[in-house]
């Protein structure tokens, strides 16, 4: 929570965009349960029910994994206890570049070593491992460590988006809704009016929101399955010409999804627990390189 704290004051954005997410979810069961579900042609089926509890329980699921995805640790490289004296590195002697695979780096700005694949965070002042990016959106790096729930997180907005508008639609386009009898029975015209409105609102923010999080989770899944995030894409086409080590051998795709999800039964990707131990226990965890511990 503390660390969280902290991030808000260094990025007032990471303050905002959490809030606006709670109010937008909360908006969406309001507008379901309230306006969706009591129109004619949903609230005399007797699966009116089932749709008000699946919809809040895939809301449920969808705030769990963005707290989990907020307090998480994404993967910080812990820092040493004590200095660690980088004058040899200083001192103008060759320096392996960064894009090395195999060996641990320094860091310039925590001034510490970092284990490969990790990447500095502007907004959180520390290295974290196989970060993705900072995202607003949950006030936290993805990385390592809390990638999994941040993608439950986007696969349970689009699901909601979808969900939702759904409903929205089988209320317009049903047949007790377009029949002269099913319009009589919603109520007086100001009624029909405000529900209108909050149908259209909620369609609105579906497609919006659904649209928004669905290119993300693509971006996300393929990020894992070609074993590479965006910032090391970047980093690659920066250093095509330079690079003569040749791509790291690629692992199968259900071997590198279990390294984000876990190693437990596939269902439980679904939700936001830890399936098996996280991947990288050892030199990873540590502040310095195997050769120095």
């Amino acid at each position: 929570m503390a660390a969280a704290a902290g991030r808000c004051g260094r990025d007032p954005c990471g303050a905002l965009c959490p809030l606006l997410t709670y109010l937008g979810v909360g908006y969406a069961d309001y507008a379901v349960l309230a306006h969706v579900l009591p129109q004619p042609a949903l609230r005399g089926s007797p699966w009116c029910p089932f749709h008000a509890a699946a919809f809040n329980l895939i809301v449920l699921l969808l705030l769990a994994c963005h707290a989990r995805a907020v307090l998480a640790d994404p993967g910080v490289v812990p820092l040493p206890d004590t200095a660690i004296d980088f004058s040899d590195l200083r001192s103008g002697a060759p320096r392996k570049p960064e894009r090395s695979q195999e060996d641990w780096t320094v860091c310039d700005h925590c001034e510490a070593y970092r284990p490969p694949r990790a990447h500095h965070c502007r907004i959180c002042h520390r290295c974290v491992r196989r970060m993705d990016h900072h995202c607003p959106w949950i006030n936290n790096c993805v990385g390592e460590l809390n990638q999994k729930y941040f993608i439950q997180f986007l696969f349970y907005a689009g699901l909601a988006s979808l969900y939702a508008a759904g409903l929205v639609l089988a209320a317009w386009l049903g047949p007790a809704g377009r029949s002269p009898a099913g319009m009589a029975a919603g109520g007086d015209v100001a009624n029909n009016r405000v529900q209108t409105a909050h149908c259209i609102i909620l369609l609105l923010e579906s497609l919006f929101f659904g649209a928004f999080v669905t290119v993300v989770f693509y971006d996300q899944v393929m990020s894992i399955i070609t074993d590479k995030t965006p910032l090391e894409q970047l980093r690659n086409r920066g250093l095509k010409e330079m690079n003569r080590e040749g791509p790291r051998p690629l692992k199968p795709k259900l071997v590198l999804l279990r390294e984000v999800f876990g190693r437990g039964f596939v269902l439980c990707w679904l939700f936001p627990w830890s399936c098996s131990t996280a991947p990288g226990t050892g030199p990873m965890y540590s502040p310095l390189p195997s050769r120095y511990v």
